[in-house]
């Protein structure tokens, strides 16, 4: 594999200006061709074919209805099936929850040791993704459907927390099937975060919602439910909540603790990379999905304007490597004008002495979060991942994204692949940061699951096959835990439920998508063509 330099030069503004002509009008629809096998002449065809309406709606099903009826599992790049796949899609199975007798999800777990069920009894839009993936590669579309539909209908409950009233758009963290036995009634409660620990509402659900409903799309060809008047509304209510005009300066979307995957108090307050990555990959997979027309229309030109800054102050003030450290490095401070270089006022003394260690002169990666006078510069697995998949990553930051993780093996993906932040919080910044949190100890709640579709975007099968190898060796042994514990992830965590769907799933879905690589269509978007903004006159101009 040809190695590519992990320096990447600050954009222009003109360079990642995003050709929205294409994403709106010229959607080529073709039929996806199914590969069983993929040597490695292949994998470097796919990583290259990337303009070749790689992201357009498909007109018909990926595979054809009555194919696989059962789950596959052949691949050559791991020598045929797995004992492992069979068990995986039984584990997953018992997590399907039923109401009126229609599939609607999967609960979180499925944990009959615990005594304390807590909320793992209940359906996570965030959690049910990795199996809404599996059951569509699997060819079961009706459960993600249906997940679809009842999670829209429920973002028209009244949304309360503590007497204050969410916005209309706002999606569900979770939702559960309450039976009245006495009755025989079945009814959605949803959960928008008013009984979540720490009554945070999510910021991520509605991403993850229309991120789905894309994959959907994708994977079946059937456009009536995006298309649906319903689908559409939704899509604007969760646009609205995030494109709403305020106070920011920056693109970026402002947001709490304990709003996203990271559901624990991690620090991340303000501009977490994560949600700027699902946030970026949502606004794409809505300006594809969005009718051109009525509220559309004005929609989609606002998700222009938004793309064209967010991409712009992402892949420049959120991108670090080497280089880019050394400049942060030699930083001045208390620079004022539009001709400051040290931007974000970001005191040099305030870089945690573990970067410098960490960094290597090859690869790079998207700082956790950047505000003023703090950029966090811990490693992110989930938005680093979803990044490169959605193509906020340029292709250069998308290889040395990959070139980091390769270097810094031992240390973010170690024994039980990978950890969701490094480095972990340790001490009196623990005590700190997480309020003295018991179930976000040191080295603990820090693996970040299935990563595949970033290796196989970026050429790099062998990664991910190497890291689902290491996950074979103990996942069912030990009981499809949450989380594990320690530096290397050694130990299953302390106080981790078994059966964890995402874990299930999350497996399924990494095998499956090593196996056909061209199910990564479902979700991977691909960089656009650089084109002249439209230039408009300001409001000021004739002032």
């Amino acid at each position: 594999m040809k190695r590519v330099s992990s320096h990447v030069s600050l954009a222009s503004e003109a360079e990642i200006n995003l050709d929205l002509s294409r994403l709106i009008i010229d959607k080529p629809r073709f039929t996806l061709e199914r590969k069983r096998s993929f040597d490695e002449q292949s994998w470097s065809e796919l990583s290259h074919r990337q303009n070749d309406g790689f992201d357009s709606v498909l007109q018909s099903p990926a595979f054809p209805s009555g194919v696989f009826d059962s789950p596959f599992s052949v691949g050559t790049h791991f020598g045929g099936p797995h004992p492992l796949v069979n068990e995986a899609w039984e584990a997953l199975r018992k997590s399907v929850v039923y109401f009126r007798e229609q599939p609607v999800g999967t609960i979180a777990a499925v944990d009959h040791a615990s005594e304390e069920v807590l909320n793992y009894d209940q359906v996570f839009v965030r959690d049910f993704v990795p199996s809404a993936l599996a059951f569509l590669m699997n060819n079961e579309t009706d459960i993600v459907k249906n997940f679809l539909l009842k999670t829209l209908h429920l973002q028209s409950s009244e949304k309360m927390v503590d007497r204050f009233k969410l916005g209309a758009g706002a999606m569900p963290a979770s939702f559960k099937v309450d039976r009245n036995k006495n009755r025989n009634t079945e009814t959605l409660v949803a959960d928008f975060g008013e009984s979540a620990i720490g009554r945070v509402a999510p910021v991520d659900s509605g991403f993850w919602w229309i991120i789905l409903l894309r994959a959907y799309t994708k994977y079946t060809g059937d456009v009536s439910l995006s298309e649906s008047p319903e689908c559409q509304k939704c899509m604007r209510l969760i646009l609205n909540l995030c494109l709403s005009e305020g106070f920011d300066t920056f693109p970026t979307l402002l947001c709490t603790d304990g709003c996203s995957m990271i559901d624990r108090r991690m620090g991340i307050y303000g501009y977490p990379i994560e949600i700027q990555a699902l946030f970026y990959m949502a606004l794409r997979c809505a300006l594809q999905m969005l009718k051109p027309e009525g509220e559309g229309k004005d929609f989609i030109e606002k998700i222009g304007q938004r793309l064209h800054a967010l991409t712009y102050h992402m892949r420049n003030y959120f991108w670090l490597d080497f280089h880019q450290l050394n400049n942060i490095y030699r930083y001045k401070t208390e620079e004022y004008s539009h001709t400051a270089v040290n931007k974000f006022n970001v005191i040099p003394d305030s870089i945690p002495d573990w970067v410098f260690g960490f960094m290597p002169c090859r690869g790079g990666y998207f700082l956790g979060n950047v505000s003023p006078a703090m950029m966090d510069f811990r490693w992110f697995a989930l938005g680093n991942c979803i990044a490169i998949v959605s193509s906020l990553a340029t292709p250069e930051q998308s290889v040395a994204i990959m070139d980091l993780i390769e270097e810094k093996w031992d240390e973010l993906v170690g024994e039980m692949p990978l950890k969701i932040c490094y480095p972990a919080l340790e001490n009196h910044e623990w005590r700190i940061i997480t309020g003295c949190d018991p179930k976000n100890t040191r080295w603990s709640y820090h693996n970040g699951g299935s990563w595949p579709a970033a290796c196989i975007k970026t050429g790099r099968p062998q990664m991910a096959k190497r890291a689902i190898e290491l996950a074979e060796s103990r996942l069912l042994k030990d009981g499809w835990p949450e989380y594990y514990d320690g530096k290397l992830g050694r130990f299953v965590g302390k106080q981790a439920r078994k059966f964890q769907t995402w874990s299930i799933a999350g497996y399924l879905v990494a095998r499956m998508m090593l196996e056909d690589p061209s199910t990564l269509m479902m979700i991977s978007m691909e960089e656009d063509r650089p084109v002249k903004p439209t230039m408009r006159r300001s409001a000021s101009w004739n002032a």
